[in-house]
């Protein structure tokens, strides 16, 4: 994309409603604009991010074997009168009337409507397990929407829903959820720690909260530090596998994590006081076994192999996809702007043109946009008759990873400048080198 041709309205100074970096920045970057209270337009840039972010969840549930599918965003309310969760959920649910006065409301979560579809669908243990998933915006009613997209009213979400026939097979889905979280959350460069939380309106004994540490964190956290020292990596796993999924469990949740909900004294002081640790943490995501609390009420039965009708076992898993933009601003960033990870970057790499209008410089920078997009890289040419400081100065807010500045002195040598946004490293190269290093970054990312 050229940006002389973009639609980027960056901003110079810090709005004034925007209370944390995250919210600054997406603002001065030309990400978002709010439309009211905690409801936003999503701008091309941070449209962008969004979708790369998107993308990364659907590969990884895909490859866990979860199948999508798309649900609405209004309900019936009578589905939710089923499962007794219509009077019970409070004022964060948007009730709406049809013109023929029935009852409807604008989805904050789908337990009730993807149970439904399970009942009208599937009647024998022969067609489980099963897990359908979407992603979808969701309404919730906050009091106080804050924060930008970390605390707005309308979000999206990935939520999935698995249905299995025994409790142990449910719980291997929720297992089976964790490990991929915690796939999707480093592919993100994050570091999302599985922390023991409350159920709340969801319902169920066993969930875990995923949780990015950051200053401007919702929740007071406790964990033992070791925790913060795994890393799934890039092992390979069996989703199949009741023991591999049951052990990735095990190692990233037996030692201490816990927000402030379940926090419990005596538990944490039987961690070493040198790695206990208190801080801030983001909610980016969470898991929830729940067993037959809506599959009893609503019917949702299957035929066993004794030919015995028993209700499923379910659990259902979230992922914040918008408010996963904001996590990931609060945890990488700089005074000078966003510094995005490779796996989510809008553009994967800038390009300055020094001297707009000069013939050999403006040959190069054409030759390296052409070269990128080659090798199925998404560049974003900065070819607009500005002087240098206002163009560095914009590729730092917008965050991209990498950026190649070219210049008429350089070119005399042969040579382009290649800087890392995140160390502010740079290094000169031939034009050629400096795509081929950033080819080479991207080639275990993409």
């Amino acid at each position: 994309m050229r940006l002389s041709r973009y639609f980027l309205p960056v901003l110079k100074e810090n709005p004034a409603e925007a209370q944390i970096v995250s919210h600054r920045l997406m603002l001065r970057a030309g990400m978002i604009k709010q439309a009211t209270a905690g409801i936003y337009s999503w701008l091309p840039l941070g449209y962008k991010v969004l979708r790369r972010i998107e993308q990364i969840v659907h590969e990884e549930q895909q490859r866990a074997g979860h199948i999508p599918l798309l649900m609405p965003t209004l309900q019936s309310a009578d589905l939710w009168r089923e499962s007794g969760r219509y009077d019970d959920y409070g004022e964060e649910m948007l009730r709406i009337t049809d013109r023929h006065g029935r009852d409807m409301l604008y989805g904050p979560t789908n337990e009730e409507l993807i149970t439904d579809i399970f009942r009208s669908h599937v009647g024998s243990y022969k067609d489980l397990p099963l897990t359908l998933y979407h992603i979808q915006w969701k309404f919730r009613d906050e009091i106080r929407p804050r924060f930008g997209v970390m605390r707005g009213r309308e979000f999206l979400m990935k939520d999935g829903y698995n249905f299995d026939l025994t409790k142990e097979d449910a719980l291997h889905a929720y297992n089976r959820h964790l490990v991929s979280y915690l796939r999707t959350y480093e592919r993100m460069g994050l570091q999302a720690i599985p922390m023991r939380a409350d159920s709340g309106p969801i319902g169920g004994d066993d969930t875990h909260e995923f949780l990015v540490l950051a200053e401007t964190g919702e929740s007071e956290v406790f964990y033992d530090s070791e925790i913060t020292d795994l890393k799934f990596g890039d092992r390979e796993i069996d989703y199949d596998s009741h023991d591999a999924c049951r052990a990735v469990l095990e190692e990233f949740t037996s030692r201490y994590a816990r927000t402030d909900e379940t926090h419990d004294e005596d538990e944490f002081a039987k961690v070493p006081e040198g790695r206990r640790r208190t801080a801030r943490g983001i909610e980016v995501g969470q898991i929830f076994y729940f067993g037959t609390k809506y599959s009893e009420p609503m019917g949702a039965t299957v035929t066993d192999d004794a030919g015995n009708k028993v209700p499923v076992h379910m659990g259902s898993h979230g992922i914040g996809v918008s408010r996963l933009l904001g996590a990931i601003i609060e945890a990488s960033h700089d005074d000078k702007g966003i510094i995005w990870p490779e796996g989510v970057t809008p553009f994967h790499c800038g390009i300055v043109n020094l001297k707009q209008g000069d013939a050999e410089a403006d040959a190069a920078c054409e030759a390296l946009y052409a070269a990128l997009k080659a090798l199925g890289l998404d560049p974003l040419y900065d070819d607009r008759k500005e002087r240098a400081g206002a163009k560095f100065a914009t590729m730092d807010l917008i965050g991209l990873p990498w950026r190649i500045t070219v210049g008429p002195r350089g070119l005399k040598n042969g040579v382009v400048e290649l800087t890392s946004r995140r160390s502010g490293e740079s290094e000169e190269l031939p034009p050629e080198a400096a795509v081929e290093r950033i080819a080479a970054v991207y080639a275990g990312v993409l």
